[in-house]
C-alpha cells in the first residue's frame, strides 16, 4: 500500500507540475549565436569578459529596458568603477548637460531643459542615468548630433566638410570610413530602391551614426576599463554597424553584442533571428509597449 500511495502521490506532482508549465507565462528567451537555448547567467559571464558590451534594444520593449538595467547592475558588482555607459539616447553635443546632471549641478528639470532627451526618456532611460549617478559612473553621449545626420542624408558625407572645427569634435574624424556592400547599408539601399542621390546618402546617414557612436565608445575606454552601450538593436545586428567601425577603430577589441527580436513563440528562435548577435533576446510579441 505504501508503494502504490507513493506512485500515487509521484503522478499527482508530475500532473500538477505539467499543468503548471503549461499555465507559466515567460516573458522572453535568450539564445546564443548557434540558436542554443541559454541562461541570463551565460550572458552576463561573457558580458563581463568584454572590452565592450553592445545591448541592442528594441526601444519600445520594457522587458529589453528592465535586462539592460539588471545586467548593468550585475555588471557593477565585478566592475565597479572600472565600468563605463554610453547610449544612442544621448546625442555628443549633449554630453556637457549630462555631466552636470550627474555632478549634481543639474536636477531632472534643468537636465530635460538642457537636452534633446527622447520622448520615453523618464520611463526607460532615467532608471540607467540614475545609477550611473549613484554609483558615480560616466555616462557618454554617444551618438551624432541629429542635425549632422539630416545634413549627411540631404548632402551626403560632403556635407559634414562644411562644419567648423568645433562642431567637428561632435562626430566621428572625417572622412567617415564607409563600406555600402555591409549587407545591413546594402539592405537600406535595397529599401529605397537603390537609386538616386538622396536614397544612397540616407544609408550614409545611418553610417555617421554607427561611426560616431564606435568613435566615442573607444574614446571613453581607457585601459581596463569595460564599456556597455545602449543602442537599437539594428545598429549592432549581424556584428555590423557599430561593431563594424568599433574594431577599425580599435583592432582586437573584444565586443560581446547582444541582440533583440519579438516572436509569437519564444521557445524557438525563429532563422531569421538566429545569428544575429552572441546572444539574442527573444521577447513575447504580445508584450506591451512603453510607447
Amino acid at each position: 500500500m505504501g508503494m502504490q500511495k507513493n506512485i500515487k502521490w509521484l503522478a499527482l506532482w508530475i500532473l500538477i507540475s505539467a499543468f503548471g508549465m503549461k499555465g507559466d507565462k515567460p516573458a522572453y528567451t535568450i539564445f546564443n549565436g548557434k540558436g542554443k537555448r541559454v541562461e541570463y547567467q551565460k550572458m552576463l559571464d561573457a558580458a563581463l569578459k568584454a572590452d565592450v558590451v553592445l545591448f541592442g534594444e528594441l526601444h519600445n520593449n520594457p522587458i529589453c529596458h528592465w535586462l539592460e538595467l539588471e545586467l548593468t547592475k550585475d555588471i557593477y558588482k565585478t566592475k565597479l568603477n572600472d565600468l563605463v555607459l554610453g547610449a544612442e539616447m544621448f546625442e555628443s553635443d549633449n554630453q556637457k548637460a549630462l555631466d552636470s546632471f550627474l555632478e549634481g549641478h543639474y536636477d531632472a528639470k534643468q537636465l530635460k531643459q538642457a537636452a534633446r532627451l527622447w520622448p520615453n526618456y523618464n520611463t526607460d532611460y532615467e532608471p540607467l542615468v540614475a545609477f550611473a549617478k549613484e554609483k558615480k559612473l560616466n555616462f557618454v553621449a554617444s551618438n551624432i548630433p541629429r542635425r549632422y545626420a539630416r545634413l549627411v542624408n540631404s548632402r551626403g558625407f560632403e556635407g559634414l566638410d562644411t562644419l567648423s572645427y568645433r562642431e567637428k569634435l561632435w562626430i566621428a574624424p572625417l572622412p567617415i570610413m564607409y563600406d555600402s556592400s555591409l549587407p545591413g547599408y546594402a539592405e537600406i539601399l535595397k529599401a529605397m530602391g537603390g537609386s538616386g542621390h538622396g536614397s544612397k546618402n540616407i544609408a550614409k546617414a545611418q553610417a555617421s551614426k554607427d561611426a560616431t557612436m564606435a568613435y566615442f565608445i573607444v574614446k571613453n575606454l581607457a585601459e581596463g576599463k569595460a564599456f556597455i552601450h545602449y543602442n537599437g538593436t539594428y545598429h549592432s545586428n549581424n556584428y555590423e554597424g557599430i561593431v563594424w567601425y568599433l574594431k577599425k577603430y580599435k583592432p582586437g577589441i573584444k565586443i560581446v553584442t547582444i541582440a533583440s527580436a519579438e516572436q509569437g513563440d519564444i521557445r524557438v528562435i525563429d532563422n531569421d533571428n538566429k545569428g544575429l548577435a552572441d546572444f539574442t533576446i527573444i521577447v513575447t510579441e504580445s508584450m506591451t509597449k512603453t510607447y
